[in-house]
């Protein structure tokens, strides 16, 4: 053997060698990654759309905290494991005296099972949220029970014990939006007793005609929801119009806050993203507040209708092919002619077919009040099912 063929060998040899020990390594780091992904282990995730599932208006911030922001925002995801654990960060309201009442209310739901229900009193707490001695299939929904103008809260991080990772649930085939005022919110539906007052403690908007409407339909959901808010005016009890709130100002925007921030800002100042959340139904339940300033009085009601069918061609502007269904009536129907002018006159100037008018029935003092005289779940429950039926006739579902 010559030495150019020994050389030839040895080079073959060590080439060989080379590649074997890079498959080598290379399996072990596939095998290691394997075993990571398909081993029990505790792992910690970010609350993004690669991990879960949104709901409604939340906003990413670039630390990595999902702020969420309105009645029903929120989060939902699976995973196989046997703990999990959320992290959430109060606003810079929670746990000041001055915000007392006005703290974020949330909801945990694990696998349907309402788990865990809180207030943000905190600037930073860790929540066991799952925990099984056998690894288990789970879904955990992450859910805010109270509105935006009051407080926010964020999810810092989740954290669990799995398999694999955590997963966004799948998308539902309808999408609905919902714009309203405290009965969207849920205003006082856990404290059914009329002489109380406001606090976020007893808002839960699982219980409004909004989600259960939602569920009835097994849609995905989103809410646009201020209390005491109006189209042209906020409640009033001195027949002074509040203009500072009004719905439209903000339909645009992420949320209001009345000057809690999130982080290191205000959600008002954040604009929202209309393709995050692509609706085909859209509710409009705005009047009652109004309806403090109009007092019967037609000019001021005619105000209403022109700035409402304004609001309409503003919704439309961001959501070009929703069907828009606007109502009023749970807490009084007197505007109600009023809107139903509204969609006639922006139907007749732009050909517009996709708008149209409901009135739901008036609470009944048979089903109770709650705080403030806002309707209770039995009401809610009788104007979701009138609103469900509504949306299927129109959208020809059975």
């Amino acid at each position: 053997m010559n030495a150019k063929t020994m050389f030839g060998i040895l080079t073959s040899l060590v080439m060989l060698a080379g590649t074997a020990c890079g498959a080598a390594d290379g399996t072990s780091a596939e095998a290691d990654t394997s075993v990571q992904e398909d081993t029990l282990s505790a792992k910690t995730f970010t609350a993004d759309s690669s991990n879960v599932k949104l709901l409604g208006r939340n906003y990413l911030a670039d630390d990595g905290t999902l702020w969420v922001v309105h009645s029903a925002s929120g989060v939902e995801f699976s995973f196989m494991g046997t703990k999990a654990s959320v992290t959430i960060v109060g606003d810079s309201g929670a746990g000041t005296a001055q915000n007392s009442g006005n703290e974020a209310r949330f909801a945990v739901y694990v696998n349907g099972k309402l788990t865990m229900d809180e207030l943000v009193t905190e600037p930073e707490k860790t929540y066991e949220i799952f925990s099984s001695d056998a690894e288990a299939e789970t879904v955990v929904r992450i859910i805010k029970l109270s509105e935006s103008a009051n407080s926010t809260f964020g999810i810092k991080s989740i954290d669990a014990e799995c398999t694999g990772g955590i997963q966004p649930t799948a998308p539902k085939d309808l999408k609905i939006e919902f714009i309203g005022d405290s009965i969207t919110c849920g205003y006082g539906v856990d404290d059914e007793v009329k002489e109380h007052h406001f606090s976020t403690a007893t808002e839960n908007a699982t219980k409004t005609y909004a989600f259960k409407t939602a569920e009835n339909l097994d849609a995905d959901w989103s809410f646009v929801s201020f209390s005491g808010h109006g189209i042209i005016s906020g409640y009033t009890d001195n027949g002074q119009k509040q203009t500072q709130q009004t719905v439209p100002p903000y339909y645009a925007k992420l949320g209001r806050s009345y000057g809690s921030k999130s982080g290191d800002f205000l959600v008002q100042d954040k604009d929202w993203d209309f393709n995050s959340f692509v609706p085909d139904v859209i509710v409009i339940n705005l009047g009652t507040n109004d309806d403090s300033y109009c007092k019967g009085d037609d000019e001021k009601a005619m105000e209403y209708a022109e700035a409402y069918e304004q609001f309409i061609e503003e919704v439309r502007s961001h959501n070009s092919d929703a069907q828009i269904i606007c109502t009023l009536g749970i807490m009084g129907d007197r505007l109600y002619p009023f809107i139903e002018y509204a969609v006639s006159e922006y139907t007749e100037k732009t050909g517009d077919t996709k708008v149209s008018a409901m009135k739901f029935d008036v609470q009944n003092q048979a089903d109770g009040y709650a705080a403030d005289w806002h309707p209770t779940e039995a009401t809610h429950e009788k104007a979701a099912q009138k609103l469900t039926d509504e949306i299927k006739s129109i959208l020809g579902l059975s």
